[in-house]
């Protein structure tokens, strides 16, 4: 798909990576020149280097092909004003950065589509709202605070265990297993093998204890 970001600091940069990553097209529009150079510097992406907030600069951007609009900026003004004007536009999806959660309303009012804060959220979440939106809609239940991870099994200490024997958990749930492309809704009795690729519903604070409990 293609996505536009206006802003191209921390969140955006990272947000960009991660799509490009998994072969999306993505256009950065920046209107700091240092930004701009550091972003054409390391992404594969087309940098407009202009203000978000003008529809000029949009069109340059060819936001009618877009399929997202990410406005992630650090100011909400800037945010709210560059949604509203890309709305003309019939995107399917817009997504806000918002600073002061306060303005989380008036976001909303104007009909974004997903409001995120950077005190709530990171790229790796703004990735699944565009890429994978059934996932984000169980991380928004969390405000935040949880992850869908996969995780290919390693451990010989899980390796030959009944799922109920390791699932659920305070901190995770395993939620699928993939077999040959096909996606498994696991049963209690089914047996964990080794290189079993899982996706597991973990607590944010609990990934990285969980993820070395199945692979090392």
């Amino acid at each position: 798909m293609y996505v536009v970001i206006m802003g191209g600091g921390r969140v955006g940069l990272n947000l960009a990576s991660k799509l490009i990553e998994n072969g999306n097209d993505v256009t950065i529009i920046e209107k700091s020149e240092e930004l701009c150079n550091n972003a054409a510097t390391e992404l594969d992406a087309l940098v407009i280097c202009g203000n978000g907030t003008n529809k000029k600069i949009l069109e340059e951007a060819n936001i009618g092909d877009a399929d997202v609009f990410v406005a992630a900026t650090g100011n909400d003004d800037a945010n709210l004003l560059s949604s509203i004007l890309v709305r003309d536009y019939n995107i399917e999806k817009i997504i806000a950065r918002v600073s002061d959660i306060s303005h989380e309303e008036a976001f909303q009012k104007v009909g974004i589509n997903f409001v995120v804060s950077p005190e709530l959220t990171a790229a790796s979440y703004l990735e699944k709202v565009i890429t994978r939106p059934n996932i984000a809609d169980l991380i928004v239940l969390g405000k935040g605070n949880a992850e869908m991870i996969n995780i290919t099994v390693k451990n010989k200490k899980v390796i030959g265990k009944e799922i109920r024997e390791v699932s659920p958990t305070d901190d995770y749930i395993i939620a699928a297993v993939h077999n040959n492309g096909n996606i498994i809704i696991p049963k209690e009795n089914m047996v964990l093998s080794e290189n079993n690729l899982i996706s597991v519903l973990v607590k944010a604070n609990a990934v990285k204890k969980v993820t070395q409990m199945f692979t090392t």
